[in-house]
């Protein structure tokens, strides 16, 4: 999975420095969002380091937490519930170019046999609950018009 962190942290010529929007975060990164709510974005993919597997996301938009004590995130799809503890306790949000826009970046550990069981399934949401945050993000479908 890479992602293009070139346009992660905004375009400096948008005309969306005080109205930042899911459509503005989805036109301005290079990548294919995962999942969107309503006030972020999330992209997403899995990862393997040394035998270990990270789900690894980045979620753009205003969130913006310092947390010390790690994040959930749920995975619910047809016949799953999947609940994923992020690798390391401690992350922080970082600005962006953007007024109100921030970058979080958090890496989710995962079994071989959860990717498994995603493999074959349809995903209708994902929740991320950090601190007092409780997003709640839907399957971000892409239309016909986009690339």
């Amino acid at each position: 999975m890479g992602f293009s962190l070139t346009k992660l942290f905004g375009n400096k010529t948008s005309d969306t420095k005080s109205n930042d929007s899911i459509e503005a975060i989805i036109h301005d990164v290079e990548n294919t969002p995962f999942g969107v709510s309503k006030n972020n974005v999330l992209f997403a993919g899995l990862n393997e380091l040394g035998g270990y597997f990270f789900f690894q996301t980045v979620i753009v938009g205003e969130l913006n937490v310092k947390s010390k004590i790690g994040a959930l995130l749920t995975i619910k799809g047809e016949n799953l519930e999947l609940k994923l503890n992020s690798d390391m306790p401690e992350f922080e949000s970082e600005n962006s170019d953007i007024k109100g826009r921030y970058i979080t970046k958090i890496d989710f550990q995962i079994e071989e046999s959860d990717i498994k069981q995603l493999e074959n399934r349809k995903l209708n949401s994902i929740q991320l609950n950090v601190k007092k945050y409780d997003i709640l993000f839907t399957k971000y479908i892409v239309s016909d018009e986009e690339e």
